[in-house]
């Protein structure tokens, strides 16, 4: 499956002047190794409590093969991460960073697409964590009818850009905002500080879903008819739930099923994000990654079967299992045990939640901070405070957050961060074969077997055949809403590119990009990335075109 790498190691000077540039306060610290990653990425299996509901809701009984096909598709584009990862021991930000180095010699407009795409796919579930905690504490602790779940400020309509939406003021808002506050404090002293909590939270929160996933498992309540017959849901013309059949619609629906849980499952590539801050990065960027996902394969596939076995397809049909909201309660309830039991579950699984949200602050902010430095991103960006915490990049985190905690429609954020999310993983499974090509004998402490990194090559484009079929299935005109978010880093990048930079990258960034101590990098792909590109627009456009997607 894999080999070490036998070639000479000629980047191992440029780390070196790396190392000796970043030294000192003021830059990420080498204090972590690849068990602290994996405790900070424990918080990706909590993901499945966003979207276990939505799938299960929308595309009825498949929806547990959903998950298991998803996270097998996201386990072997791994394997190209892991090799690209190791190609850049001395960057953070994860593989959208490492990925933009392979196109930048192609398009330096393309390139910062793969940053871009990837913070918006991790930075909402800041939010979107927060506000579902927030919403689990308050449905445990009050009536549903009670004035602190009622009440709300309306403050703009947003109804041009997704039907009933606006921006609003609740004691949703307010909660998580002060839970999102203390994951700031938590990280601002560093991420080895921050992975020692990770992993106290991370045990505590994988036991539970492991204990949610197994129960049932022992006590037999997961009747075959939970399962089976594995069709699609469909309505009839009074609109009544029916199973539908493997025809236009229900292949539609099952491609929106593995767009929705795809933007889940394929999250712990965020393990290597803290390649700079490894004490070894060559021998802990492979085994995060790898280990993470040994995890979430475990995960994704137990918790979604079992909670559709114990719930069973009128449970999915709640209202509040599709939007999220009341899945802890049936998590909860599934472990049984009283209303003791109960309660603790729900603490455990808002604890499981703020770990989640750690996670993603603790990527998404190294990925704007290594954006910052290699010139796509303004350069306030860059900033690193004396514990190397990279905290102007977690502000910004914050308060974009704090206007995405604002939305009415949790599901819609989902979605368009959805689209972004899938736009990075098909350029990056792209630049695994772009590097192999460009950069032969380059160290590679891990090098993929050909036929993987070829598998995750069209993987790339099986992804964005869920993004055209499957996203406006999550709302009309997500697709549209959400191209046109991927595209909005053209002028950001603009600014830093040719005002702040005057048309020059950094040095940092021309030496991963032209040179290695006088070696020259070749673009070898000749015109294929390009052609990849195309082949991209048209998949996307064709599955756009053949999907029937029920009315609104």
């Amino acid at each position: 499956m894999a080999t070490k790498d036998e070639s000479v190691p000629i980047k191992t000077e440029v780390l070196d002047s790396h190392e000796a540039a970043a030294t000192g306060a003021g830059a990420l610290q080498r204090h972590l190794d690849w068990t602290g990653a994996f405790w900070i990425a424990s918080g990706v299996p909590v993901f499945v409590l966003f979207t276990v509901g939505a799938v299960a809701a929308t595309v009825g009984q498949p929806a547990w093969l959903i998950w298991i096909l998803s996270i097998l598709m996201g386990f072997v584009q791994s394997f190209t991460y892991a090799e690209i990862s190791g190609l850049f021991p001395h960057k953070s930000g994860g593989t959208s960073v490492y990925g933009a180095v392979a196109w930048v010699r192609y398009s330096k407009f393309i390139a910062p697409i793969s940053v871009w795409c990837n913070w918006l796919g991790w930075s909402p579930l800041l939010a979107l964590g927060t506000s579902l905690a927030a919403a689990y504490a308050l449905s445990a602790l009050f009536p549903a009818d009670a004035l602190i779940n009622t009440w709300s400020v309306h403050l703009v309509d947003l109804g041009f850009v997704q039907k009933d939406l606006t921006l609003r003021i609740n004691s949703q808002f307010i909660f998580g905002t002060i839970l999102l506050l203390i994951t700031f404090a938590i990280q601002h002293f560093g991420v080895a500080r921050a992975a020692k909590l990770q992993k106290i939270m991370g045990i505590i929160s994988v036991l539970v879903l492991l204990i949610i996933g197994v129960v049932p498992i022992l006590t037999g309540d997961m009747p075959r008819n939970h399962f089976l017959p594995l069709l699609p849901l469909a309505h009839d013309a009074q609109g009544n739930v029916i199973f539908g059949s493997w025809n236009a619609a229900g292949w539609s629906l099952a491609m929106g099923g593995m767009f929705f849980a795809g933007w889940s499952t394929y999250g712990f590539e965020g393990a290597v994000c803290y390649t700079r801050e490894f004490k070894d990065p060559k021998r802990d960027t492979f085994k995060a990654i790898f280990y993470s996902g040994l995890l979430c394969l475990l995960i994704f596939s137990l918790v979604p079967l079992t909670f559709q076995g114990a719930v069973g397809l009128d449970g999915l049909l709640d209202k509040t299992i599709y939007d999220g909201s009341g899945v802890g309660l049936a998590m909860a309830k599934i472990v049984g045990g009283g209303v003791i039991v109960t309660n603790i579950i729900i603490v455990v699984l808002i604890l499981s939640l703020v770990l989640m949200v750690t996670t993603a602050m603790m990527g998404s902010s190294r990925t704007l901070y290594q954006a910052s430095v290699d010139g796509w991103l303004p350069r306030y960006l860059s900033h690193v405070n004396k514990h190397g915490a990279p905290t102007r990049a977690m502000w910004t985190d914050l308060g974009f957050n704090l206007v995405l905690l604002l939305m009415s429609d949790y599901l819609v954020i989902i979605a368009v961060s959805g689209v972004c999310y899938f736009f990075f993983t098909f350029l990056d499974l792209q630049a695994g074969w772009m590097h192999r090509m460009d950069r032969p004998d380059w160290e590679r402490p891990f090098r993929c077997s050909a036929w993987l990194l070829g598998v995750g090559a069209v993987f790339g484009f099986v992804n964005m055949a869920f993004v055209g079929a499957g996203a406006d299935l999550w709302g009309a005109h997500t697709l549209r809403n959400g191209l046109i978010t991927v595209f909005l880093i053209i002028p950001v990048f603009l600014f830093r590119h040719y005002v702040q930079d005057r048309g020059k990258f950094p040095d940092v960034m021309l030496e991963d990009m032209n040179l290695c101590r006088g070696t020259q990098v070749e673009t070898r792909a000749g015109v294929w990335p390009y052609l990849a590109l195309v082949l991209c627009a048209l998949v996307i456009w064709g599955a756009h075109a053949l999907a029937v997607l029920p009315p609104p």
